[in-house]
This record gives structure tokens, C-alpha cells and sequence, in this order.
């Protein structure tokens, strides 16, 4: 009796050092098995510039975060750009996800492809929309899409002062406006 009890309990330290691997604050992700691909879904609403959903053939729905980087929220300049943008890549459209993981909102992250193998999260920061979100994706080829779009002042880094999401949002949690900061006369509205 006393052997099994160690057995077992042998066999649960073995179990839980070796699932779950490395978590990041936000995010988590199934080390246990490979990114997941999934087909024949469609982008049936878009959010931002960097979240949609999309249906599944089984009349199921999933929240995509894109894998890599951050739009800019609501109120900040380029909002509305970098989400109609968005819509006009992907909205109706039949895609294919790369799952990364999930965010802390419970979103599922995740790389997405069009038919032709064009990757959003790339066309993003081609277009100056959006930021390589660095904290959390050490992906080179967004590192320098970004650093060109930055370069040739494209999209949003046409303002120097251009203001990154997550600053943003660090703002709003210590309670400080960025209500101010911003001239949003050319986002489209």
C-alpha cells in the first residue's frame, strides 16, 4: 500500500513538471501539442484592428486576438483606420488560424491566413496600423515590417509621437486621461 502511495505520487510531480511549461503573464499556451490550424471558418465581426470573430462550420464562434501586435484602442488616432483596414483584408472572408495560445481575456491567439497564404498580422504593420508587440512575440520579420513602416512613416508612424496601445493602456489603469493626447481629426470620422 505504501509503494503505490508513492508511485503515485511520484507519477503526479512527474505529470505536473513536465505539462504547462512556461507561462508569460496574459497568456498561455498548450505545450503539449502543436499549433492548431483550423479551416473553413469566416470573420464575422471586427472589433480592432488586431480582434475579430469567426464562425466555424459547425455554427461555432471564437474571439481571435492577432498573434504579434497591438492596434490602436478606441479613442486613440488610427482606430477607425486600422479597423476598417482590417475588415477590408479579412471581413467575410473564409481564413485559416494558426493558434499561439490564449490572452488573459480569454481570447485565442493566433496567427491568421487568407486563401492565399497572406498573413494579417504581417499586413498590419506593412501598413503602418499597428505595433510589433515586442513584450510578447520576438518574431523578426514583424520586428522589421514594423521598423520599414516606421522608417517611411507609414500609416500611424507619420506622427512622431505616436502613442503605443499599451502605454495607453498603462495610462488608463493609474488613472490618467490620454483624452488630450491625441488630434484625432484624421481618423476617418
Amino acid at each position: 500500500m505504501k509503494n503505490i502511495f508513492f508511485i503515485s505520487l511520484s507519477l503526479f510531480f512527474i505529470i505536473s513538471c513536465t505539462s504547462g511549461g512556461h507561462k508569460r503573464p496574459g497568456y498561455s499556451k498548450d505545450y503539449t501539442s502543436d499549433s492548431v490550424v483550423y479551416s473553413n471558418a469566416k470573420v464575422i465581426k471586427i472589433l480592432d484592428g488586431d480582434t475579430y470573430d469567426i464562425l466555424f462550420s459547425d455554427n461555432t464562434t471564437e474571439r481571435i486576438r492577432m498573434e504579434g501586435i497591438d492596434a490602436p484602442e478606441k479613442g486613440m488616432p488610427y482606430y477607425k483606420v486600422a479597423k476598417n483596414y482590417l475588415g477590408q483584408l479579412c471581413f467575410g472572408k473564409q481564413i485559416k488560424i494558426q493558434r499561439t495560445g490564449k490572452d488573459r481575456h480569454g481570447r485565442t491567439l493566433a496567427y491568421t491566413y487568407l486563401p492565399d497564404n497572406t498573413e494579417l498580422s504581417h499586413e498590419m504593420l506593412k501598413a503602418g496600423l499597428a505595433w510589433h508587440y515586442k513584450k510578447f512575440n520576438k518574431d523578426s520579420d514583424l520586428a522589421a515590417l514594423e521598423a520599414t513602416a516606421k522608417a517611411n512613416k507609414t500609416g500611424l508612424w507619420a506622427d512622431p509621437r505616436a502613442m503605443a496601445p499599451w502605454d495607453n493602456r498603462n495610462y488608463h489603469r493609474q488613472g490618467i486621461s490620454t483624452k488630450d493626447s491625441f488630434n484625432i481629426q484624421n481618423d476617418g470620422e
